[in-house]
């Protein structure tokens, strides 16, 4: 399929059912979606692994999807500033309840770089001593130890274009570039909320950053 446009942010993240495992991408707020992140809130399904760098601040990117009691775990390397995140974490109440598992930033986008690439996984010296290593495997490399840390994959993707034509060429403006581009090759299925469409064609190719043919879908809207 040539044309890959959505209707609406809703028609684009229609295939998103309960259960699902979601990266979204963007780093406080940068370079995150907002228009996916508010259909996929009025959508109201439950029961959500997201995938993202942080928690973001409240009112913003991943949080809204915490406070509507939509995510049931958390993989984040960073969550300080959403104390709602410490809040559920803690929480003995079933509903509001939230796992959450912290990664190394480094660690985190290379797992991700790992399942885009098709690797079984990659040696990093990162954590070691600590509970980050615990249940994982230690590779001894040259008398020095490593722990085998294996690739991370969702079911779905969510990124932000800044300019994207409509096979899916994405290009990214400045940082929100972040974990966008290699959450698009690790997903099954990758929605890209737009700045700003364009027909085939018009984008350099020099200046693609995820080629179309990792795109599921796109929406217009997202605001630069």
């Amino acid at each position: 399929m040539w044309n890959k446009v959505k209707k609406s942010a809703e028609d684009a993240i229609d295939p998103v059912k309960d259960g699902a495992s979601i990266m979204i991408g963007g780093f406080m707020g940068c370079g995150t979606s907002e228009i996916l992140i508010d259909a996929l809130v009025k959508k109201g399904v439950k029961n959500l692994t997201i995938i993202s760098s942080d928690a973001c601040a409240a009112g913003r990117g991943v949080a809204k999807l915490i406070s509507n009691n939509q995510v049931k775990k958390l993989i984040a390397s960073h969550v300080g500033l959403n104390p709602e995140v410490g809040r559920r974490m803690s929480n003995s109440d079933s509903f509001e309840k939230l796992e959450c598992i912290l990664v190394p930033q480094g660690t985190f986008v290379e797992r991700i770089r790992a399942a885009g690439a098709g690797l079984g996984g990659f040696l990093t010296p990162a954590g070691l001593g600590t509970i980050v290593a615990d249940g994982k495997q230690l590779i001894n490399v040259d008398g020095k130890d490593y722990i085998l840390e294996k690739p991370l994959h969702a079911d779905f993707a969510f990124i932000r274009a800044s300019k994207i034509d409509k096979f899916g060429n994405t290009v990214f403006y400045g940082t929100t570039r972040n974990f966008n581009a290699a959450m698009a090759t690790a997903a099954d299925y990758v929605i890209a909320g737009a700045c700003e469409i364009v027909e085939i064609g018009e984008i350099d190719p020099n200046c693609i950053h995820v080629p179309g043919i990792f795109i599921d879908a796109i929406v217009s809207g997202e605001m630069p």
